[in-house]
């Protein structure tokens, strides 16, 4: 495929450098932000003036190819000319109206998503992002079968807020326990480090969904309203199910009577190459959540794609549930620009035939010279480099959960990264990447250039 996309300027904007603007913001930063997840007198974050494409640049004047799309949310880039244009017509003509109102915009993008999410999925309740999406999905769930308890997989990321937090597997959920006391965790497919022990891919499928089972009747089955997983797992580990896993849970739901949410909110709208991740691996979810690439974050928006089913069991039952802010006008204005740019430039393919073409060739070359790379793994733009102290051992090249001192190599390698003008994703012993979907060849090459000579920070803490 030919790559038609214009490559992302590296000229510095017009206006920067301007260190004393930097100043300024650095300065209300840290006199009146309160940062997330963070010990807040120990962080200084970067002051970011602008952002086109794929990159950003901060006040110095330096530019930053954006290799995490910010949050895995930014699909189509920064300032993506289309999406701009999109808030600013609709804001020009209706900027906001309550979710109980019917909306052009909230029905049309409705409409459009529902066209591209598996069959018998043709109601969309939409949120302000992928927490409350997650959240909303489980009341759906828990209401529809009269259960309370959730099952989850430890690897894994649902969100801040009560529930969303009590299903997240990561240690995130620590310090905010007891939350929901009706979650119950289990252990997810992961081939490179089995917790089955398993020798192959087929071998690990069947352990997991045995597993699974288990949990299912250990847990007891009648109290199961939902199993949640993230289609693809994300930030904690860009972990593919091995083939048959999903259609095994499938399985396992319709046995027992338990709904099947799919966890979207990353992966979803191109992350992969399918509208929905679900779709590469042919399973039909109860309930789909999503948010992040609807619209690239340019408004907060998420939602839940709702089974007939399950949306039937509403029809003159009220819902218990509503944000002020559901289907945003704006939000869904940008939602509908980002499908006619999906659908003009092809963006679904392109990002299969990078993924295929250009990533994974690249990483697996750059595992092969890094005795620090254990694992390389991933589909379309979302891979992770998984770093090791021992290929044999498969030891992590720092401690799960690391931090201060311990975090050192990681820590060395993003330094490594940014002095190049590469914004990393780091997570635990992860380097991952999930650039821009619109990214350019050149620009992607380049990243995964910056990562291989970074890579050589990983081999020194050796």
């Amino acid at each position: 495929m030919t790559d038609t996309l214009t490559t992302t300027p590296t000229a510095v904007p017009l206006g920067l450098p301007d260190p004393e603007a930097g100043a300024r913001v650095r300065a209300d930063d840290r006199a009146h932000v309160f940062h997330s997840w963070s010990a807040q007198a120990l962080i200084d974050p970067l002051p970011v003036a602008r952002g086109e494409g794929a990159t950003f640049w901060d006040y110095e004047g330096n530019a930053y190819l954006d290799f995490s799309s910010q949050l895995v949310n930014l699909n189509l880039g920064h300032q993506h000319p289309d999406l701009v244009a999109a808030i600013q017509t609709q804001a020009g003509r209706m900027a906001t109206i309550q979710p109980s109102m019917a909306s052009d915009v909230r029905g049309e993008l409705a409409r459009r998503i529902a066209r591209v999410a598996p069959e018998g999925m043709e109601k969309v309740f939409f949120t302000n992002g992928g927490a409350d999406a997650n959240e909303n999905a489980v009341r759906m769930a828990r209401l529809v079968t009269g259960r309370r308890k959730v099952l989850s997989a430890y690897r894994s990321y649902h969100g801040n807020t009560s529930t969303a937090i009590s299903l997240t597997g990561d240690p995130r959920r620590w310090p905010n326990e007891p939350a929901d006391g009706s979650v119950a965790h289990f252990f997810g497919p992961y081939p490179y480090r089995s917790p089955f022990h398993a020798t192959s891919p087929a071998q690990e499928t069947q352990r997991a969904l045995e597993h699974l089972e288990q949990t299912i009747i250990l847990e007891g089955a009648s109290t199961i309203a939902a199993i949640i997983l993230e289609t693809v797992v994300g930030t904690n580990g860009v972990l593919v199910p091995p083939p048959g896993y999903l259609q095994g849970v499938r399985e396992l739901c319709d046995r027992f009577g338990i709904m099947y949410i799919a966890d979207e909110v990353m992966v979803g709208f191109g992350r992969i190459g399918e509208w929905f991740a679900i779709d590469r691996f042919g399973v039909t979810p109860d309930l789909i959540t999503f948010a992040k690439g609807v619209n690239s974050g340019y408004v907060p928006l998420g939602g839940v794609i709702i089974s007939d089913r399950i949306a039937a069991h509403f029809d003159t039952l009220a819902f218990p549930g509503g944000l002020t802010y559901s289907g945003h006008p704006l939000a869904c204005a940008v939602g509908i620009a980002t499908f006619e740019v999906f659908e003009r430039d092809g963006i679904l393919a392109r990002v299969r035939d990078l993924g295929e073409r250009v990533v994974e060739p690249r990483l697996r070359a750059i595992a092969e010279r890094h005795r620090s790379v254990g694992d390389v793994r991933g589909a379309g733009l979302f891979w992770a480099i998984e770093l090791v102290r021992d290929r044999e051992t498969r030891e992590p090249l720092v401690p799960f959960n690391a931090s201060g001192p311990a975090a050192a190599p990681m820590a060395a390698v993003a330094a490594a990264c940014k002095r190049d003008g590469l914004s990393p994703f780091i997570h635990f012993n992860r380097l991952q990447v999930a650039p821009p979907l619109i990214i350019s060849e050149d620009d992607l090459v380049r990243g995964l250039d910056v990562i291989d000579r970074a890579l050589g920070a990983a081999d020194a803490a050796l």
